[in-house]
Order: C-alpha cells, then sequence, then structure tokens
C-alpha cells in the first residue's frame, strides 16, 4: 500500500502540472512580461502567506497541523522585503488581492480556524511547492530582472535556515506518513489538495487576464 506522501502527490500531480504550466507563468518564466507582472504576482502571494502565517500560531499544538509548523518555512518576513524592494516602503498602501486571491486566502484562514487537516493540506501544497519549483522561479526572475542572486526581490524563495531542502522535504514526507488521521480523514485531506492547486490556478488565470500579452 502506497504511503500518505506518495497517494498526496500522485492525487494532485494532474493540477500541479497545470499549475506550473497556466499561460501567466510560462510568459513570467519565458520573459515575455515585465517585472510589474512579477511584482504583482509577489503581492497575491503575500496575502495568501498572511492568511497560511497568521493562523500557524494557534495551531503549533495541534496534533495533527502541529508538527508541520515549522518556523524556518515562513515567508511573510521574506516576502515584505521583497514587496519593499519591488513596490518600495509604502507598499502596503497599493497592495490589493485580486478576487481569486481573495478566496484562495479565505480558503486557507477558514481552514486553519475551523478543520485542521485542511489547513495541512494548504500547507504542504504551498511550502513544498516553494522548496522544488520556486527555485526555478528564483533563477528566472534573478537573470529576467536583474535581481542580486538570493536577494531582495527573490528573498521569498530563499529558505536561509534549511541548508539542505532535499532533507528537509523528505523530514517533511515522513512527518505526512506519521499524520494522525484515519483513511477517512486522509481522503478529506487529499482532496483539500486538489482543491489547493485550483483555487492556485485560477490566481494565474486572473493574473493572466491582468497581463495579457497583446496578440
Amino acid at each position: 500500500m502506497d504511503s500518505f506522501s506518495t497517494v498526496i502527490r500522485t492525487a494532485s500531480h494532474e493540477q500541479h502540472v497545470e499549475a506550473e504550466t497556466s499561460t501567466f507563468m510560462s510568459d513570467l518564466l519565458g520573459g515575455r512580461l515585465g517585472v510589474d507582472a512579477y511584482a504583482r504576482y509577489t503581492e497575491q502571494l503575500w496575502f495568501v502567506y498572511e492568511a497560511l502565517e497568521g493562523g500557524a500560531e494557534r495551531l503549533a499544538s495541534d496534533p495533527v497541523a502541529g508538527p508541520f509548523i515549522q518556523p524556518e518555512l515562513f515567508r511573510l518576513p521574506a516576502l515584505e522585503k521583497d514587496l519593499a524592494h519591488l513596490r518600495g516602503p509604502e507598499w502596503r498602501a497599493g497592495v490589493s488581492a485580486l478576487p481569486a486571491t481573495r478566496a484562495y486566502a479565505d480558503r486557507v484562514r477558514e481552514c486553519a480556524r475551523q478543520w485542521p487537516g485542511g489547513y495541512l493540506a494548504h500547507h504542504y501544497t504551498r511550502y513544498l511547492g516553494d522548496l522544488s519549483g520556486g527555485q526555478i522561479i528564483r533563477d528566472k526572475a534573478e537573470k529576467t530582472w536583474g535581481f542580486e542572486k538570493k536577494g531582495d526581490g527573490v528573498r521569498f524563495y530563499v529558505f536561509e535556515e534549511i541548508t539542505n531542502p532535499a532533507a528537509f522535504k523528505r523530514g517533511y514526507r515522513e512527518l505526512l506518513d506519521a499524520v494522525r488521521a484515519d483513511d477517512l480523514e486522509k481522503q478529506r485531506i487529499v482532496t483539500e489538495c486538489k482543491k489547493a492547486f485550483a483555487l492556485n490556478t485560477a490566481v494565474f488565470r486572473a493574473l493572466g487576464e491582468e497581463f495579457r500579452l497583446s496578440a
């Protein structure tokens, strides 16, 4: 029988590919969009991580989600440095969430408040993605817009406190395999993972509408 981490990974594989190959992401990583599109994307991430990390402390002692609340993963301080670099010191006054982003952040917040297993689904899809595919985005952003390597503008993708991402991801998957949930709850978590990818893809779609390349 497959381990829970394998079940989660394979169940959400299709949505994962769909998110990665969205038109907006392809255009962004292909250097066809300006730095403004990258900054707007970074803004949207801030709203999602504010929802994800704002509810984290309350869940630290939860038997299901608690083991996953690891401060070395937190991204908000890095995102805020990036936004200050991209939008200037008054960035907070100018950021706005797209409706798709608001829906995504609301769902994360709802899970954080009411359903630790659902929160775990969002935690997994975000942070493990950042540690993996996020590194490709950082590399492209540095080359395309001339950000300093691992510096301001791409700090979101730099996990200062995780020296060995491969080992960290292994440990994270071991935690998933040991999660305190019965089979029905595990199935619900897998379904929420798929929902998380769909919410993320909706944000990409909305950004694609906003930054449409003229045909």
